[in-house]
């Protein structure tokens, strides 16, 4: 499994809005092929930074599968604009050891 790691910074004052397009959003990307799994954790010490923890079988699932998919395009429209900054993706392979 290929895990898709991004800290998401979202906008102050608008974490409640935010939560709440992330739940829906989260249909979107459950829908895609190789889709393993979502995690996402709301900082303690920055309530308003995010941890967005994706499961994937593979990075193509993800960038070209989900990516260019029509749901991408959902999945933007709902969450991008809360950002500042934009996110930085990245991939992990297997855990060590």
């Amino acid at each position: 499994m290929i895990l898709e790691a991004a800290v998401l910074s979202v906008r102050p004052g608008e974490t409640a809005a935010f939560e709440a397009a992330m739940t829906r959003a989260r249909l979107l990307i459950a829908a895609s092929p190789g889709f393993r799994s979502i995690e996402v954790r709301r900082g303690i010490e920055t309530p308003g930074c995010y941890l967005l923890l994706v499961g994937w079988d593979s990075v193509a699932d993800h960038e070209i599968g989900f990516r260019g998919s029509a749901r991408y395009a959902e999945w933007q429209a709902l969450l991008h604009h809360f950002y500042d900054p934009m996110p930085v993706v990245e991939h992990y392979g297997p855990a060590l050891g």
